[in-house]
Parts: C-alpha cells; sequence; structure tokens
C-alpha cells in the first residue's frame, strides 16, 4: 500500500500560524493612562470657597428637575427632536460608528474572489510563440485569503484608536445637546423678561401721557411754562422709542427661538418672569466629575486617546511584519476543462517583512503621530482649565446677581416713593416739575434694570448648569 505523504508547505504554514499566534504577547503598543498632570491639575480647578464639593452635582440632575416651566419643557423635548445640528451629529455618531465595527474586525482576514478570461497573441519567432501556435486563452477562477498576525499590537492599537473617534463624536452629539438646551433656556428668560419689561415700559407710557396732559392743565392755568410740557413730552416720547426697542427683540427673539426648533418664524407661548423659579440645589461636585459629564471634556480626552493609539501604531511600523496569505482556484486553457478537477491550484505563501530603508518614511510617521498626541494633550488640557474657568465664573456671576438684586429692589421701592411724593409735592406747588421728570425717568430705567438683572441671575444658572457637563439626562 502506498503512503502519501502531507505537502511540506503545509507543515511550514502551520508553523508560522503557531508561531504568530505565539508572538501575540510581545506587544510594542502601551496601555493608555490618563496623564498624571490631568489628575492632579483637576483638584483645584474650581476659584470659589462658597460651596464645599462633593461626589453629587448639579449636573447629574435631569434637565426637566432644572427648568421646571411647562412650556419651557415643551421647546427643549422640540428642539432635541428636530434641531438640524442635532440631526447633523447623528449622522456623525452614525459615521463615527461604522469606523469602529472596521476597527473590531482588524483581526480577521481578508478574502477576495475574482474571475479573468485572458488572450494573448504570441509572436511566432518567441519561445512560447512556437508551442501555442501564436495564441493562448487562458480562464482563471481564484479566491485569495490574506491574515496579518497582530505581533506588535498594531491592530489592537487601530481598534482602539477607532473606538476612541467613536466616542468622541458620540461627545460631540452630547455637546451639541447640551448647547442646545443652553440655548433654547437663554432664548425662552429672554423672551419672558422682555415681556416683563414690555409691561412696565406700557405702564409708564401711560402714566407719562397723562402727565402730559396734567402738565398742559398747568400750563394753562399759568403754574408751568412750556418748558416743562415739554419735557414731559419728550419723557413720554422717549418711552415710547423704548417700547418699540422693546418689541423688536421680542421680535428678533422669537425668531431665534424659531431656529434653535427648526421650526418657521412665530409667536411663542409663555409663561412670566415671576413665574420663574430654579430649585434645584447647587452643587458643582468634584472637579474630577468634569472628566465624566463635561462633553467638550470627554472629547478632548477621547481625541488624545486616539492620537495615543495612533502613535503606537507608528511605533509598530518599525517591527517585523507576519502576513499569511493563500490562493486558490481553477486555471485552464481551455473554456471546456475550466472547472475541472485538473484545473485546480492553490498556493500557501507565509512571510515576514522588516523595513530598512524607506526614504525615512516611517520615522517620519513616528514623529509626527507623537507631535499630535502632544498636542492632543495640551489641547486635552486646555479643555479642562476653560472648564473649570466657566464653573467658577458661572456661580460667581450668579451668587453677585443674587446680592445685587436685593440692592435692586430697595433702588426701585425708593424711587417709586420719590415718584409720588414729588407728583403731590408738585400739585401743592411745593416742588419743581424737574425734580418729578427725574424720578420717573429713573424709575423706569432702574425698573427695566432689575428686570435684567433677574434675567441675568437665571442665564447665570443656566450657564453653571451647562459649564458641570448638565443636560445629558
Amino acid at each position: 500500500m502506498k503512503v502519501i505523504k502531507e505537502p511540506k508547505y503545509l507543515h511550514r504554514a502551520l508553523l508560522l500560524v503557531v508561531v504568530s499566534l505565539t508572538l501575540q504577547s510581545c506587544f510594542v503598543a502601551k496601555n493608555y493612562k490618563r496623564p498624571e498632570v490631568i489628575e492632579t491639575e483637576t483638584d483645584s480647578l474650581y476659584r470659589t470657597d462658597n460651596l464645599p464639593v462633593d461626589s453629587l452635582s448639579m449636573a447629574d440632575v435631569s434637565w426637566k428637575e432644572v427648568f421646571t416651566d411647562p412650556y419651557l419643557q415643551q421647546y427643549i423635548e422640540e428642539g432635541l427632536s428636530n434641531n438640524i445640528d442635532i440631526r447633523i451629529a447623528i449622522q456623525q455618531i452614525i459615521a463615527g460608528e461604522a469606523y469602529m465595527k472596521q476597527g473590531n474586525a482588524g483581526y480577521l482576514p481578508t478574502l477576495s474572489a475574482g474571475t479573468s478570461v485572458t488572450h494573448q497573441e504570441l509572436a511566432k519567432n518567441s519561445q512560447f510563440g512556437s508551442f501555442f501556435n501564436g495564441a493562448i486563452n487562458q480562464y482563471e477562477a481564484v479566491a485569495t485569503l490574506s491574515w496579518e498576525a497582530d505581533i506588535w499590537g498594531k491592530i489592537r492599537s487601530n481598534k482602539r484608536a477607532f473606538h476612541a473617534s467613536y466616542l468622541k463624536s458620540v461627545a460631540a452629539h452630547q455637546a451639541v445637546k447640551t448647547k442646545l438646551i443652553e440655548s433654547i433656556a437663554t432664548t425662552y428668560y429672554t423672551l419672558v423678561a422682555l415681556d416683563a419689561q414690555l409691561v412696565v415700559t406700557k405702564e409708564t407710557v401711560d402714566t407719562r401721557e397723562k402727565s402730559v396732559v396734567t402738565i398742559q392743565a398747568l400750563k394753562d392755568a399759568g403754574e408751568v411754562t412750556q418748558v416743562a410740557v415739554d419735557q414731559n413730552i419728550a419723557i413720554y416720547n422717549n418711552a415710547k422709542a423704548i417700547q418699540v426697542d422693546i418689541e423688536r427683540e421680542i421680535f428678533r427673539t422669537e425668531n431665534a427661538l424659531s431656529i434653535l426648533l427648526a421650526r418657521e418664524s412665530q409667536q411663542f407661548e409663555r409663561s412670566t418672569l415671576d413665574a420663574q423659579s430654579i430649585t434645584t440645589p447647587i452643587k458643582l461636585g468634584v472637579p474630577y466629575l468634569l472628566l465624566r459629564n463635561r462633553p467638550d471634556v470627554v472629547a478632548a480626552e477621547s481625541q488624545f486617546i486616539q492620537s495615543f493609539e495612533l502613535t503606537n501604531v507608528a511605533l509598530t511600523n518599525f517591527y517585523p511584519s507576519l502576513t499569511l496569505s493563500a490562493s486558490g482556484g481553477f486555471q485552464s486553457l481551455e473554456f471546456d476543462n475550466w472547472f475541472n478537477t485538473n484545473s485546480l491550484f492553490a498556493n500557501i505563501v507565509g512571510g515576514i517583512t522588516q523595513p530598512i530603508f524607506n526614504q525615512r518614511k516611517i520615522r517620519t510617521q513616528y514623529e509626527v503621530a507623537q507631535a499630535q498626541q502632544e498636542t492632543a494633550l495640551l489641547n486635552f488640557k486646555q479643555t479642562l482649565l476653560v472648564a473649570g474657568r466657566e464653573v467658577s465664573e458661572a456661580l460667581y456671576t450668579y451668587n453677585a446677581e443674587t446680592e445685587k438684586l436685593e440692592y435692586l429692589d430697595k433702588q426701585v421701592q425708593a424711587l417709586r416713593r420719590a415718584e409720588v411724593n414729588s407728583e403731590e409735592l408738585l400739585n401743592n406747588g411745593y416742588a419743581n416739575y424737574l425734580d418729578l421728570l427725574v424720578a420717573r425717568q429713573s424709575v423706569l430705567t432702574s425698573e427695566l434694570t432689575s428686570i435684567e438683572n433677574k434675567l441675568d441671575r437665571l442665564i447665570a444658572i443656566v450657564n453653571l448648569y451647562k459649564a458641570l457637563g448638565g443636560g445629558l439626562n
């Protein structure tokens, strides 16, 4: 009986596979660890001694618990569903997810197949022309399999780089979401504040219109001059001009809200400024939480991770690569015998490639990757510092506006009393009409300023919520 021996190339191919699998542990690529400079600098990001920091943060609260106005909640939900920037960011996530799937498939071999028909005219005086009567037809159907062993961690690092890119796109979407909530809330609060200013201004216009009539009567009675009449007419028209400005700002602000909600320009239902209240406890949390909550910080770290892993990839290019490829199929000079068993062929090739000299391309790629990694680290650090500054400024602004509101309320009350007293004294002939004009002008200005202060206080809370990374729940 004849003993059939296994082909030698099969043994060699199996040996290459075993060696490659054994060398999988020889990674030169490093594992990512958050830089120590980031770990240490998060401890002193907040410039405030006003509130204790703990493991809880205002950012952990849902936006529905922070913004309780039913109209505002409705608009935020609508914006999150329809806003064009949000929809663009979602498409970026889809693209990032596709790249991540590509990275996950890096360990798999590549397989391709194809067929070809070749006709070749040979010279009769050539080496092969005398044997084939001047022409050759070749029919081929072949499948090719190729696989690279991840000896140094190149494929693993590529996979992690794609995953970091995906996380960056997710963080970018979250950043757009947080920014959208902030913009809708700020625009809505601006509208209700403008409404409040419009109410005050209209009341002032009515009052000053009556004053013009009164002053005109006093002038007719010879108690005041035409100057007094003209002065009252002037401050009346000043109030009317302020009313026009406020109505214009309301129109423009409603248009801005329409864009945020992806609607056509229109009016919006809303409540009043006095109805706005934010009862969520102000808790900053430890600065380290910004690394988890702030979308821009998460995106910056993801960018750094991606650069870190691509540096690993560039480093592995200095080392040899082990590839195993195989091809097989049918090959025949005659069409009728194309898929005959005698037309079968197979090739297996295993090889190790070590770069020696390639015009410094590998060294350049590695140095560029290192520079890009350092740039990403600096951007990461800068983003974290900006986040800490925004938290500190938003909290300080809120506290300052809260304190200022007390003084502005007292100012408005005092000026209202001064206006009433000046009018009474003028009617009894004990005061100059200029005193009344000054008092009335000061009352309107102080009331409008007080409303602006209330708006700034609300916006400071919105900014603090965003600065801490809120709005993701």
